[in-house]
């Protein structure tokens, strides 16, 4: 006749194996040491994003532990900004709540090269910054001689006709053209008779007409574009003044 032998819970063997090596109380002492450690941690990391200064910083990272898809020249970060109409700001002045994973993400790089980081900078639409007065974060720290380490990316990713949207802002030859665009298209869609004599419409009018509506469509432009202080991408992308 067999014997049945009772299952193996590990779970059970784990709690035996700990009961034997500490007490409750000191198990439970030790994990909230752990615990109480971690949160000074996060609070120091999150001083270290709140309290960013606009000043240069290099922080120390040994090169072997880098990912170099994660390396980028100011020129790069630059580039991408005005091209999307972003700002490469301060972490101080972003003002949407920065994820715990980011938090995490500062954490493990700062564990895996034993430093601290600070310097902090974040990639992002404008409204999501406290800018002074005159959006898809990523966060970025500084590495030194103009290079910068992508840290941790949250949130959603940019709408795909935001670089075709924010092209005409990029700089002021793009604006121009894309007034003398929309002028042309508004021209085409004013009906010939309205101003053309026998109801054929000359070149020389087409051109007439064209120009008062380039007028009008830069005027209103140009209006628009001094009172809500707005200013070319070129210009803005890490400026931290609402209307520079």
């Amino acid at each position: 006749m067999m014997m049945n032998f009772p299952r193996t819970n590990i779970e059970k063997q784990l709690l035996r194996s700990r009961n034997k090596r500490t007490s409750e109380d000191r198990f439970l002492a030790e994990i909230n040491s752990v615990f109480k450690q971690n949160e000074d941690r996060d609070q120091d990391i999150l001083k270290a994003l709140e309290n960013a200064g606009e000043e240069n910083i290099s922080n120390s990272l040994n090169f072997d532990l880098l990912e170099s898809n994660r390396i980028f020249h100011i020129s790069d970060i630059q580039k991408i900004c005005i091209d999307y109409r972003l700002r490469f700001l301060s972490s101080s002045l972003f003002k949407a709540e920065i994820p715990y994973d980011a938090i995490m993400a500062i954490r493990k790089l700062e564990n895996d090269h034993n430093t601290s980081l600070s310097g902090f900078r974040i990639i992002a639409p404008a409204r999501l910054f406290k800018l002074e007065n005159a959006d898809d974060p990523l966060l970025m720290a500084p590495m030194g001689n103009e290079y910068y380490y992508l840290v941790h990316k949250w949130g959603n990713d940019l709408h795909p006709f935001r670089k075709l949207l924010m092209w005409p802002f990029k700089q002021l030859e793009n604006f121009i053209f894309s007034m003398f665009l929309l002028s042309l298209a508004i021209t085409y869609l004013i009906p010939q008779e309205i101003f053309a004599h026998g109801g054929k419409q000359t070149t020389t009018e087409f051109l007439m007409i064209l120009f008062f509506v380039f007028k009008w469509v830069g005027g209103l432009a140009i209006f628009y574009g001094f009172k809500k202080g707005k200013n070319f991408s070129e210009s803005i992308w890490d400026s931290k003044y609402y209307n520079a």
